[in-house]
């Protein structure tokens, strides 16, 4: 029997399966992974699990001590603020101990007994994953529609409950979205079904209460390059659908007090415009890219004449404002805008007699409108945190001007003082001279010197802009004397919508060389130096992470890719394997050669060369509906095969979990410390 101490790096059988497109051959030794029934997958997975545990059995009493640390700073009983919703006071909350939220409200008053709505960690047990979602009330207040995901692949059974009896009707169905909007007849459901291969939301379905039989289907998308999604407006006047795709949108309403009758078009569809709608007194509200406006434009229609030919601005294109969103009231319109990668929030009178922005003084911060369902109110919610400054919930009298502080994050232990950290904007310059922005945090004290272990993280992908944000969780890092960066590479909005084009489709390889400038420039400056420079991404933030090792592995002592996407072309290729169809305007169609040649020269496994790479902690999901757990398997298969150093490579696999790891809010700190110790480890520290 092999002992742990005699583990060797497990060495992946190879297979060789020919793949061929355009005349061209790539041959895939690894290709046999796409089998998640086989013995010898579940073998393989679980003898890296191994082997990884076993190399990092020096760091458990770190991770633990790492685990223990996150965890004392985080307010175990806590509670949200709480926010009223038709005569209702609705709070979750967590309790000392558990892992998982309760869901309660109160009607009238906050003072008035508390009901249970739901018990997460009752509904947990016996699931090592667990998730519940969508959760709508009707109009009555009487009955509750929710899903429940138990896999981690998003895929959701939806239940109702019936508020007053506390019972869980024979009511199910499978294979949603798991979110579902009520008609105002308190009897009619509408909700979304996936496809059961592809994951697609592609069906509307009309429910009508302890009737499942005759589920009728009131809308198919039949372009599998978009997705749907169904929802109640604001005025609740109407149930709306939503066709989406990445370039291109398309809405059906009805009116929701006549559930039977027939969904009409707001607009068809034209292939590059983009439009949202919210409803207001007797208008609909357009937030589209219409006649070129890329950082979009504010536009209004008559609800009974909704054609794009007779939108009419509010808001005109500006060049160097993106504008991201509209929240509506009876007497304000609130507008939340970007400028030069900074949120802004506007407000706006609707008879025009006042019109002004929140004042914020940084250029390190996260501002975003928060829960706001009541429609006649003067009162905004927003939230607002800063990369040194734990977030707060602020209610601002948008007619008075006064604010009030709701709720401020809790840092526990004591020891945590924002005035000790530093944050920082500074920029790079990429290869076409454009400039790349990057928001800083670091301890007071730290000597720029290049002897400082950095983390350079980054997404940048399908237009998310990641925020300079607060993490207690990223103290145990800064306090050991890293210093923490957020990149802003094109393929996210940062710096408007033009910036998101400049880094996708036939520009994605931009993204990958915003981030190498990045680095090097960190380097230059002596922030860091490459023996103390770390990189992280996740999913399409992990494809960045397989790109850079690849194009400057010297660059980097370590890397942690979650849930990467690495096998961009052959994944692609495949229609059956979920999200593809929706993807091709984000990377591409490789049916077509022109995309099938680009993704191909920077598809992080197709280029894995005999090379040195940097020391890698790769994770995965057994149940991954987004990234399968075959490509981060595959890739370090074939890193083990080809690289010719001798630096640590580990894949852990969940084997519990999809997507977004573990599902309990203290199970995920145990994969966070984790990583911590192994960035730790590779700098010598383990206190």
């Amino acid at each position: 029997m092999i002992k742990n101490s005699e583990l060797k790096p497990p060495i992946a059988k190879k297979i060789p399966q020919e793949l061929k497109a355009h005349e061209d051959l790539r041959v895939d030794n690894y290709f046999w992974m796409k089998d998640r029934e086989h013995p010898e997958v579940i073998n393989y997975l679980n003898a890296e699990n191994d082997y990884c545990n076993e190399q990092m059995a020096h760091t458990k009493i770190f991770q633990k001590e790492l685990f223990e640390e996150m965890k004392s700073r985080i307010k175990e009983d806590d509670a949200s603020v709480p926010y009223k919703y038709n005569g209702y006071w609705y709070i979750s909350k967590f309790e000392k101990g558990k892992d998982y939220p309760i869901y309660t409200r109160r009607k009238d008053t906050l003072e008035n007994p508390e009901e249970l709505l739901f018990d997460c960690n009752k509904m947990a047990k016996g699931h090592s994953y667990f998730k519940l979602a969508g959760i709508s009330i009707s109009p009555d207040n009487n009955l509750v529609s929710y899903g429940i995901d138990t896999t981690g692949r998003r895929n959701y059974t939806i239940y109702i409950k019936d508020l007053k009896t506390h019972e869980v009707k024979s009511d199910r169905v499978l294979n949603t979205t798991g979110s579902s909007s009520w008609a105002n007849d308190n009897q009619t459901l509408f909700y979304t079904k996936k496809d059961e291969v592809t994951l697609r939301a592609f069906q509307i379905y009309k429910h009508r209460l302890g009737d499942q039989s005759k589920d009728e289907l009131v809308f198919q998308e039949g372009d599998d390059t978009f997705g749907v999604a169904v929802y109640k407006s604001k005025s609740k006047k109407y149930i709306i659908i939503a066709c989406y795709s990445t370039l291109t949108n398309e809405y059906h309403i009805l009116d929701a007090n006549n559930p039977e009758g027939r969904f009409r078009i707001f607009q068809p569809r034209i292939r590059g415009l983009e439009y949202s709608i919210s409803h207001y007194d007797n208008y609909f509200y357009i937030l589209t890219n219409k006649d070129k406006a890329t950082n979009f434009k504010l536009m209004q229609t008559p609800e009974n004449d909704t054609k794009s030919e007779s939108w009419r601005e509010v808001i005109a294109h500006r060049k160097d404002v993106l504008l991201e969103g509209i929240d509506i009231f009876k007497e304000y319109l609130v507008i939340s805008e970007r400028s030069n990668g900074l949120n802004q929030i506007r407000i706006k009178r609707w008879d025009g007699s006042s019109d002004y922005y929140l004042p914020f003084d940084n250029e390190t911060y996260t501002t975003y409108t928060s829960t706001n369902v009541e429609f006649d109110t003067e009162v905004l919610r927003y939230g607002y945190n800063a990369i040194t400054t734990p977030s707060s919930v602020i209610e601002f009298n948008m007619r008075t001007k006064t604010k009030n502080i709701l709720k401020e994050q809790e840092v526990l232990g004591g020891n945590f003082d924002k005035n000790n950290y530093i944050s920082e904007r500074i920029w790079a310059t990429a290869d076409d001279g454009t400039r790349i922005p990057m928001s800083i945090v670091y301890r007071k004290g730290i000597k720029k010197d290049g002897s400082n272990p950095l983390l350079q993280y980054a997404y940048g992908s399908y237009g998310s802009t990641v925020d300079p944000y607060f993490s207690s969780i990223r103290l145990s890092l800064l306090d050991r004397g890293f210093i923490y960066v957020i990149t802003h590479v094109r393929g996210g909005e940062y710096l408007g919508r033009q910036w998101y084009e400049d880094g996708k489709l036939l520009n994605k390889k931009n993204t990958f060389l915003d981030f190498v400038a990045c680095s090097i420039h960190l380097i230059k400056e002596r922030y860091t130096s490459s023996q103390h420079l770390y990189a992280m991404g996740g999913s399409a933030g992990g494809l960045l992470m397989g790109a850079i090792i690849n194009m400057a592995p010297e660059l980097y002592n370590g890397i942690i890719a979650a849930v990467p996407f690495v096998d961009v072309i052959t994944t692609m290729l495949d229609d059956s394997i979920p999200l593809t169809t929706g993807e091709y305007d984000e990377w591409g169609n490789p049916n077509d050669i022109l995309y099938y040649k680009y993704i191909k020269s920077y598809s992080p496994y197709d280029n894995v060369q005999s090379k040195d790479y940097p020391n890698m902690l790769v994770t995965a999901g057994f149940h991954d509906s987004q990234v399968q757990y075959w490509e981060p398997a595959k890739w370090v298969a074939k890193l083990r095969e080809m690289k010719t150093d001798t630096n640590k490579l580990y894949l852990k696999t969940n084997m519990d979990a999809g997507h977004g790891g573990a599902s309990g809010r203290f199970e995920s700190l145990k994969e966070d410390a984790e990583e911590f110790a192994f960035l730790l480890d590779l700098e010598g520290i383990s206190i």
